[in-house]
C-alpha cells in the first residue's frame, strides 16, 4: 500500500532533482555534477497483464559523465520479492533508453536499509549473470541537520535528512532547524518542502510536532497545508471550549440541585472529551437525584 512517507521519499527527488548530486557523494558515488533532469514515465508495464510501476525515474545529464537514468524507490520494510522487481525494473530500462540505469532506495528505518543496500547476484554462485546493486540512503548514511544555517545551504538535502530520521530520537531537534531555515525562504520555495516533510512523517509522534512548528515559526505562510493545520488548531481549540463549557454546565446544574458529588464525579465529568457524551450527562443532571445516576449505561434523564 502506498503511504504518504512512501510518496515524499521518493517525490522530493522529482521536486529537487539536483539533490542527486549531493546524495551521490556523500554515498561515496563520486558523479560528476547533474547538469539537468528530464522527469521520465514511471510505468514499465508490458504488453502482459502484469502491471510495474517504480517510484521515481529522471534521465540525469551530468557535466562530465554523460547520462544516466535514476530510479528512486522508497522502501518501508524488508520485501524479499522487491529485488526481483528492481532487477528486473533495471533491465527492461536498460533496454529500453540505452542508458545505464541506476537505483537509489531511500529508506526510512536501519534494518531495512542493510537489507536493501546487500548485493544481489543473479544466476550461478560461481558465475552471476547480473549482480544486483543498489544504492542506499537511509538514517545509517544521510547527515542529521541540526543547525538552521547548514540546512538553509541545502534545504532539499535538510528535507531527506527529516524522512530519512523521521524516526530518530532528535527529529524534533531537525524539524526546529528546517522551520527555522525556512522562515525566510520564498513561499514558492517552502511550500513544497512543508507538504513532502509532512508526507514523510506520515502517522509519526514527529508529524504532530512539524504541524505544530509550521503553526508557529511559519504561520506566516498561507499555503493549502498551512492553513490546514492552522484550520485544525481553530477547530481543537473550538471543540476544546465546549467540552470545558459543558464539563462546568454539569456540576453548576448538580450543585444547584444540591446533588453531591465527589472528587471522583468531578475527575469523570472533567476527563471527558467527548461531547455527545457531555451532552447526555448534561441531560440527566437536571433529573438525577444521585451523582453515581449520570453516568448509568442506558439511563434516560427522567421528567
Amino acid at each position: 500500500m502506498v503511504t504518504s512517507s512512501h510518496e515524499a521519499a521518493h517525490r522530493i527527488f522529482q521536486e529537487h532533482p539536483g539533490l542527486f548530486s549531493g546524495v551521490s557523494q556523500i554515498l561515496g558515488l563520486g558523479l560528476s555534477p547533474i547538469a539537468s533532469v528530464t522527469v521520465l514515465p514511471t510505468d514499465l508495464t508490458e504488453a502482459r497483464p502484469v502491471e510495474r510501476r517504480i517510484d521515481t525515474l529522471l534521465r540525469c545529464e551530468t557535466e562530465g559523465d554523460g547520462s544516466f537514468l535514476l530510479a528512486v524507490e522508497a522502501q518501508g520494510k524488508k520485501d524479499p520479492d522487491k529485488t526481483g522487481s528492481w532487477a528486473y525494473y533495471l533491465s527492461y530500462l536498460y533496454a529500453k533508453y540505452r542508458l545505464p540505469p541506476l537505483l537509489l532506495v531511500v529508506c526510512q528505518d536501519r534494518a531495512t536499509a542493510e537489507w536493501a543496500e546487500q548485493p544481489v547476484h543473479i544466476g550461478p554462485p560461481r558465475w552471476p549473470a547480473l549482480t544486483l546493486r543498489p544504492l542506499v540512503a537511509g538514517p545509517q548514511n544521510m547527515p542529521s541537520i541540526k543547525d538552521p544555517a547548514e540546512a538553509r545551504k541545502d534545504l532539499a538535502l535538510a528535507t531527506l535528512s527529516v524522512i530519512t530520521h523521521a524516526d530518530d530520537p532528535d527529529v524534533g531537534v531537525i524539524l526546529k532547524a528546517l522551520s527555522k531555515a525556512l522562515q525566510d525562504t520564498p513561499e514558492a520555495v517552502a511550500d513544497p518542502i512543508v507538504e513532502l516533510i509532512s508526507q514523510g512523517l506520515g502517522k509519526r509522534p514527529a508529524a504532530q510536532h512539524w504541524r505544530n512548528l509550521v503553526a508557529t515559526d511559519l504561520s506566516f505562510y498561507i499555503s493549502p497545508i498551512s492553513e490546514e493545520i492552522r484550520d485544525e488548531g481553530r477547530a481543537e481549540g473550538r471543540a476544546q471550549g465546549l467540552v470545558e463549557e459543558r464539563s462546568r454546565a454539569i456540576l453548576t446544574v448538580l450543585e444547584k440541585r444540591s446533588v453531591a458529588t465527589t472528587d471522583d464525579h468531578r475527575e469523570r465529568i472533567a476527563t471527558c472529551t467527548d461531547l455527545d457524551v457531555l451532552g447526555v450527562w448534561l441531560d440527566r443532571a437536571f433529573a438525577v437525584t444521585s451523582a453515581d445516576e449520570l453516568f448509568i449505561e442506558g439511563s434516560e434523564p427522567q421528567d
